[in-house]
């Protein structure tokens, strides 16, 4: 049985210890992407105009005049003060052609106080790389390895890398298992003390053996050390890959989780967008509405259109903060677009523990939940995902040299001394 789990992880590491060293090394660097974001493109991001803010609905809206095939579909309403105004635009249909403009960028930075447009890009675009989307590009690379849309879909690359997690959490544990000290021959017992002198060995790295014996102790040691964020990482990974098509249907049958309205609907498909009949105001009167009913003292922060599934999300936060309660995001309010009903919301830490654990998904892969500490932490592990990928593939070249030899020198043997005929 050794011998068959032996066989599944080395085949397993082989065949995806390229995609885990993209991973773990993109990883180590997007836990970091607004900070490094920043510091490549303050050209974008900054501003040092004073006054105040235009409002930036209005802003949207001259964004959509000057250019008539896209449409503002995510907005900040404020902004911290010497930051730009970042908007969000997805491509409406070509009346010519059916399928949706391909303008070439997604995002436009805006001078708040001035209206004046600061540049545009194509967050996660594949080619060209520059500073202005080497954080995206990298972003993307992670999870979907910018694997383009195939009839229409553009989820292939985001739904391979979660079968490639969904082998890897299965094989935290093959690994681990595979550590473990072979077991005893009938008769030969031992005691825990004696089993664990055996294993001890396993999580320590000795510095004064052969470099393949340090690379050994390296993929060994460093695997049982960090097993258990590992495991996290890698089912995170597969959850967030698979949420709609298996990990939420699947929560729901062992447990009580409030879906959203994205779990719920199924969306048009990619060139096929709905047109809103509530405009972005119109919406926004009816969630402060709702949100003063419900006595929440945060503003409206953001808000968003979803084409494909034909709704609003309106966020309620303070300028800066659409990435707080560590991870989970803001509370949240959905409305529908066409006739502005309430669909629902997403109140970050509320709900069943079902809910709580579905919302902890992204928060622990990102290592947001912990703050700052967390995502050192995961960068921490990036490196270690991609130390792994490499020891591994370093372990099996060697013992494949070795064999290769041992199956070389047999052959001359055989040669120089064959068999003598009957």
């Amino acid at each position: 049985m050794r011998a068959f789990w032996t066989l599944l992880h080395r085949w397993f590491g082989l065949g995806a210890a390229v995609f885990l060293f993209i991973a773990g090394a993109t990883g180590a660097v997007i836990s970091w992407d607004h900070e490094l974001d920043d510091l490549l493109n303050p050209h974008l991001t900054h501003v040092t105009s004073s006054g105040p803010a235009l409002p930036s609905l209005e802003l949207a809206r001259r964004v959509e005049e000057r250019d008539p095939r896209v449409r503002a579909t995510f907005i900040p309403l404020s902004v911290e003060p010497g930051e730009s105004l970042s908007l969000f635009v997805r491509p409406r249909v070509d009346p010519a052609t059916g399928r949706l403009f391909e303008p070439g960028y997604n995002q436009v930075f805006l001078d708040p106080a001035t209206g004046e447009e600061l540049g545009r890009r194509e967050w996660g675009a594949a080619w060209p790389i520059t500073t202005e989307t080497f954080v995206s590009f990298l972003y993307k690379l992670h999870y979907s390895l910018h694997i383009p849309e195939i009839a229409g879909i553009d989820d292939w690359g985001l739904w391979f890398m979660g079968l490639v997690a969904a082998g890897w959490t299965i094989d935290c544990f093959v690994g681990a298992y595979l550590t473990l000290p072979a077991k005893r021959r009938r008769g030969e017992g031992e005691g825990p003390r004696g089993w664990w002198a055996r294993w001890a060995p396993a999580w320590r790295i000795r510095t004064d053996g052969s470099a393949y014996r340090i690379n050994f102790d390296i993929h060994r040691a460093f695997g049982l050390w960090t097993w258990a964020l590992l495991f996290i990482l890698a089912f995170t990974a597969f959850t967030l890959a698979y949420y709609r098509e298996v990990f939420m249907p699947a929560m729901q049958l062992v447990s009580s989780v409030t879906p959203s309205p994205f779990d719920t609907r199924t969306p048009t498909p990619l060139h096929e967008p709905m047109e809103p009949v509530i405009d972005f105001p119109g919406i926004i009167g009816r969630a402060q509405a709702e949100a003063a009913r419900r006595g929440w003292a945060e503003p409206v922060g953001s808000v968003f259109f979803s084409p494909n599934y034909g709704l609003y999300g309106v966020n309620f936060h303070h300028p800066g903060d659409d990435h707080g309660a560590a991870g989970v995001g803001p509370a949240r309010l959905y409305f529908d677009s066409t006739d502005g009903r309430y669909l629902g919301d997403r109140q970050p830490w509320v709900g069943t523990m079902a809910d709580l654990f579905v919302q902890a998904q992204f928060p622990l892969h990102s290592g947001r939940i912990l703050g700052v500490p967390g995502r050192i932490l995961v960068s921490l592990m990036g490196v270690v995902v991609a130390a792994l990928s490499v020891t591994g593939v370093i372990i099996w070249a060697r013992k494949r040299r070795a064999r290769l030899s041992r199956e070389a020198r047999r052959g001359a043997e055989v040669a120089h001394h064959p068999v003598p005929a009957e």
